[in-house]
């Protein structure tokens, strides 16, 4: 996903600075299904200015023979209010509504003056005998509301319930930080996310000692948090993976899993174990992490992997078998305390970047470090690192490993050898029935490539690393599929073997039609693909876009044994697709979560956020 105005520069500019998506099905459920032959009505691409500023949804589906109407419920807007509160208005650590310089709320909606997209992730939970809405803003002051629903009991038509939008409070774990995507647990909890770390090495560089500010107004926004006091704020604060579980009476508890790493969550997605969970990482020159937890239905502590990309086939979206490199075991406990050592989080005494490695420039030449450092490319580029003593036992041991691999995961992972090249690595969910886990690329470009940059030569996303991914650009992005089986050794009965690619977006020259123009991806396949969502014990993988090669992004229904692709929702002009999640059974009904996240404000959503549901689904009859 991407921030507004920084979408283009967002690694240059912070450098600076389930069970699967189906609800609360158990997975022997899933395994005992009925076995779903789903097919949905496409819609006609946008082609005029009525269809091109709303929202389309497929009109209906065919599941087992059986045609079932569906229909776009808009759940709630930014700007909306509801018990005193408005949707997508962010507070600062004392509680008080942030506001923009003339007075107004500051409202995370991606359009106004705001640092960020907008609404991004919500969750539909069932819990005591109600539902709850959780939702999360992608800004770089990152607010989360709750909210009840209400579900008319004939139709499920859903809606949601006079005063009781509710705004949890992050203040006790630093606040919250680009919430992207997400996943309701098999637990039925909100699991989150916080995208695009700031850049610690390069925040220690540029702070000021007086103001904590570093002119890096990516950075700088989050001081607004602290009440525009730049010296509490700490790169280490963000970057993690938040959850909220809400309880039989409806108190949400707010929780950052340290335990899990921090980088740029696009998604932390839980398998039927409950235990096993992979986080993808936006952005360019980033890797793919699998955490396993201690115990079930509690990431608090538990074991952290890196993939290994074993590149066996260079056409196309690629070939490569996968192997995970241990970064070790860690408790959140433990790293909270790192960051928080006197448990005052308004007293700024987290570590910085020089006191996790010592540095030496890197030859600019070959990217080679001298003895004793270690070469690595990653998002922050070419560097050589060597880990300190953090804890100040003097002697650099697995304790001072552990504290590195949490709050420098990546960098971490890339001295250990694992493959930090993926570019634009977004949504993550799985298909239980056929033990496949699908990951999308938004791109392939970059580190993905051989030593070039869109196609044109270019080493510095090269140099210095191991030059893993060798593939042809492809900047419509696409989707791979990765086997996972069980594995002894790790201790999970859901770990990836191998990865492939399942489906790509095509470049396309639109120039001589005017109709057409504003898109350079085939208007008849995928483009930068973003959000994925699995409907279980069917065929269909349905792919959300986050693109500019599309005029109107459009989620998809992917078929994955007969390979077709159709439209089943479009957003308005200047929106991406965020949040498609199947939520297949909330008292018998079945929905699709959708959000049309940041659209222009000459549309019909006026530039406000809108988090909808189409259905609803009888998977039963």
């Amino acid at each position: 996903m991407k921030l507004k105005t920084l979408h283009v520069a967002i690694s240059i500019a912070l450098a600076t600075s389930a069970l699967s998506l189906v609800g609360c099905v158990t997975e022997s459920e899933v395994a005992s299904g009925s076995g779903l032959d789903v097919k949905f009505t496409a819609v006609e691409l946008p082609a005029d200015s009525i269809t091109k500023n709303v929202v389309q949804a497929t009109p209906s589906v065919e599941i087992n023979s059986d045609v079932q109407s569906l229909s776009y419920t808009k759940l709630m807007a930014t700007g909306e209010t509801n018990n005193g509160e408005t949707f997508g208005a962010v507070k600062d650590y004392l509680g008080n509504p942030i506001q923009f310089a003339d007075t107004s709320a500051y409202i995370c909606n991606g359009t106004n003056d705001g640092v960020g997209s907008g609404l991004d992730y919500f969750s539909i939970l069932q819990k005591g005998g109600n539902i709850y809405m959780v939702s999360q803003f992608e800004c770089q002051i990152g607010a989360m509301y709750k909210s009840e629903l209400e579900q008319d009991a004939i139709t499920g038509a859903l809606s949601v319930k006079a005063n009781s939008l509710e705004f949890i409070d992050q203040s006790p774990e630093f606040g919250g930080f680009v919430h992207c995507a997400g996943q309701t647990t098999p637990w039925n909890s909100h699991l989150g996310s916080e995208e695009y770390e700031s850049d610690a090495r390069a925040v220690e560089a540029s702070a000021d000692p007086v103001t904590g500010l570093t002119g890096n107004p990516y950075y700088d926004e989050t001081a607004k948090f602290w009440a525009n006091d730049g010296t509490k704020l700490n790169p280490y604060y963000y970057g993690w993976s938040p959850e909220v579980q809400v309880s039989d009476t409806g108190v949400p508890t707010y929780m950052k899993h340290y335990s899990m790493g921090r980088f740029s969550h696009e998604l932390s997605y839980v398998m039927p174990d409950k235990k096993t969970v992979y986080l993808s990482d936006d952005g360019t020159n980033v890797g793919l992490f699998m955490f396993i937890a201690d115990t079930a239905e509690d990431l608090s502590s538990g074991t952290l992997y890196a993939a290994k990309w074993n590149q066996t086939n260079s056409t196309g979206l690629g070939k490569a078998t996968i192997n995970w490199i241990n970064l070790g075991h860690a408790d959140s406990s433990t790293i909270r305390n790192v960051i928080d050592p006197d448990g005052d989080v308004t007293t700024n005494d987290a570590p910085v970047f020089s006191d996790i490695f010592s540095t030496t420039a890197p030859d600019a030449t070959t990217g080679a470090c001298v003895a004793g450092y270690t070469a690595i490319n990653t998002t922050a580029g070419n560097e050589c690192l060597q880990l300190k003593d953090i804890n100040g036992d003097t002697v650099v041991d697995a304790a001072d490993e552990a504290i590195a691999s949490r709050l420098e995961t990546r960098r971490f992972a890339a001295m250990k050898g694992a493959t930090t090249e993926f570019r634009k690595e977004e949504g993550i969910t799985f298909n239980a029935r056929d033990s496949k886990l699908y990951v999308a690329m938004s791109e392939i470009a970059r580190g993905m490539e051989d030593n070039m940059k869109n196609g044109v030569a270019e080493t510095k996303y090269d140099i210095g690393g191991n030059n893993d991914i060798t593939l042809d650009y492809n900047k419509c992005g696409g989707v791979y599929e990765l086997d996972v089986a069980a594995d002894a050794l790790i201790g999970s009965d859901y770990v990836v073997q191998n990865m492939h690619g399942l489906v790509a977006g095509t470049p396309t020259d639109y120039s001589a039609n005017p109709a057409l123009s504003a898109n350079s991806c085939d208007i008849n396949g995928i483009a930068s693909p973003d959000n994925v969502t699995f409907l279980a014990d069917s065929d269909i993988l349905v792919i959300g876009e986050d693109t500019s090669k599309h005029e109107n992004n459009m989620i998809w229904a992917y078929n994955i044994k007969d390979k077709t692709l159709d439209r089943i929702f479009t957003t308005p002009l200047g929106a991406e697709t965020t949040s498609p999640f199947w939520h297949k059974n909330v008292n018998g009904h079945g929905y699709m979560t959708t959000v049309a996240q940041h659209p222009d404000l000459t549309t019909d959503l006026n530039g406000e956020s809108e988090a909808g549901v189409i259905g609803t689904f009888d998977f039963n009859k």
